[in-house]
């Protein structure tokens, strides 16, 4: 990011830094010197004062005033010459004090040809800074009379003043690159500490925009930021909260506009079905109740005949009517799935079982070989149902040979179930359309066993309703129903 907050707090910092070091560096390069001779000044006065004051006291041939005295001669590196009224020395803390006994007779007598800065001028000494013309080297002095009228010099270099402000100074140079370095990577470290959490509520904030409300803020600071990327997360569930209800009110809208335009569909279908399906039942009972009434055969087995007419066309109307309403619920969502596991092979060999003496009438030879228990996860009643459609189309339309074979083939997750039967496979163009209502592949065979068109729609329903397959496919000898199961809960 071009203006990352990370930069920014680092520069900030760096910046800040930078220039207090660098504020610090030139007050010292100016004054630091200056300082230092101040404070020089002070001690070599001091140590004038305590020089004369010994001298007042009388303590100048005493060994504590001496000892003292040469202490803070060689901690201050300050030289001392005293001499007395008659010229002879009278104290002295440098063997080699003749060069400050002629500094101190050349003042004495006004002869002095050094440079000299008079930098303070008291009633008995005088404080000056000299330069020696020999070794080029700087002095600071104090120069007078003591209290007791003795003449005396004291003396100390200015070099070393010079040399410990130059020294100083690129220590301070040094020390200040070392801790703007260290300091840069330590605060560039803390400003990414500090901007990470923020580029994350960035992010999400990002990512909540594109309706993405997965990202969470995960830092744990524990501070206004965490705080804030708490009351994100809590706003980023609400939203998503929101907008899935308002998703769900939406697709629960378009539903029920999809429904209600199905179901006037289907109810002007219905309506067209029925009233086409139940023209020819109804038809024969009114012929045959008509001639009943009329008397048109007298005799006992007609009229048994003319009975069982009626009696078999109302069972027809019955049964179409009862899967029509079974079709319906299916269709229109109103009829509940009970999701369980059960033996699928037990269901087979039961509806198998009740479809023997039927076979067994036409003469079919069944091989159904399975004797494993087969478990699978679906609605134990409707598919009970499916099984029977499947079976009893078969019983209805099995020819040649006259075999129905059944199979079950177990696979990873599924399980797949076939009935097929020998006899005339179903016209390719036909094979789309034997699962739509009332549709009739062979209407004048199909109308002899009773079908009514509607066994495959409810199968398909069915499947649809569990969301699994189902099919058909042609064999030069026959034809093969087959639909799948969940083998396992997922």
């Amino acid at each position: 990011m071009k203006h990352s907050i990370k930069r920014q707090l680092a520069g900030i910092f760096i910046g800040v830094m930078a220039g207090t070091f660098l504020c610090c560096g030139l007050v010292n390069a100016l004054f630091l010197e200056e300082y230092y001779l101040n404070n020089k000044k002070e001690t070599v006065v001091g140590a004038y004062s305590i020089l004369n004051q010994g001298f007042r006291e009388g303590r100048e041939d005493e060994e504590d005033f001496i000892s003292q005295l040469d202490l803070i001669c060689s901690t201050d590196n300050i030289s001392v010459f005293v001499m007395d009224n008659s010229g002879a020395p009278r104290l002295y803390t440098n063997r080699d004090y003749q060069i400050l006994k002629q500094k101190l007779y050349n003042y004495i007598f006004g002869i002095d040809s050094r440079e000299v800065t008079v930098l303070n001028r008291e009633e008995n000494y005088t404080l000056r800074e000299s330069r020696d013309y020999l070794t080029q080297a700087d002095y600071l002095e104090v120069i007078g009379t003591l209290d007791t009228g003795e003449p005396f010099i004291m003396q100390t270099a200015l070099e070393s003043i010079r040399e410990s402000a130059a020294i100083s100074n690129r220590f301070f140079l040094y020390i200040a690159f070392a801790a703007v370095a260290v300091s840069s990577l330590l605060i560039w470290w803390l400003s990414r500490r500090i901007s990470e959490p923020v580029l994350e509520l960035t992010d999400i904030s990002r990512r909540m925009t594109e309706l993405d409300f997965d990202a969470k803020f995960t830092s744990d600071v524990q501070n206004e930021i965490g705080v804030l990327g708490h009351h994100i997360n809590q706003l980023s569930e609400t939203l998503e909260k929101t907008i899935s209800e308002l998703k769900t009110a939406n697709n629960e809208l378009q539903k029920d506009i999809e429904r209600k335009t199905q179901i006037d569909e289907m109810r002007k279908e219905f309506l067209s079905n029925v009233s086409h399906e139940l023209k020819t039942p109804i038809a024969l009972i009114q012929g045959y109740a008509e001639g009943l009434k009329e008397c048109i055969n007298d005799d006992a087995e007609s009229r048994d005949f003319y009975c069982e007419v009626i009696m078999d066309e109302a069972g027809k109307m019955n049964t179409m009517v009862k899967n029509l309403l079974s079709l319906n619920q299916l269709e229109f969502g109103n009829d509940v799935v009970t999701m369980e596991r059960f033996d699928i092979t037990a269901l087979i060999r039961n509806v198998l079982n009740s479809s023997k003496i039927l076979m067994n009438q036409k003469e079919i030879h069944l091989i159904f070989k399975e004797t494993e228990e087969i478990s699978v996860w679906a609605d134990e009643f409707k598919i009970e149902e499916v099984v029977t459609n499947y079976i009893s189309n078969a019983i209805n339309h099995c020819e040649f040979d006259k075999v129905i074979e059944v199979k079950i083939v177990k696979e990873t997750d599924t399980v797949r179930v076939s009935v097929f039967n020998t006899g005339r496979p179903i016209p390719e163009e036909d094979l789309d359309k034997i699962w739509q209502k009332f549709y009739k592949v062979d209407k004048a065979r199909t109308r002899e066993y009773g079908g009514s068109g509607i066994g495959l729609s409810i199968v398909k329903a069915i499947m649809e309703s569990l969301h699994r397959e189902c099919g058909v496919q042609n064999y030069d000898n026959g034809v093969e129903f087959w639909f799948e199961l969940d083998a396992k809960m997922s």
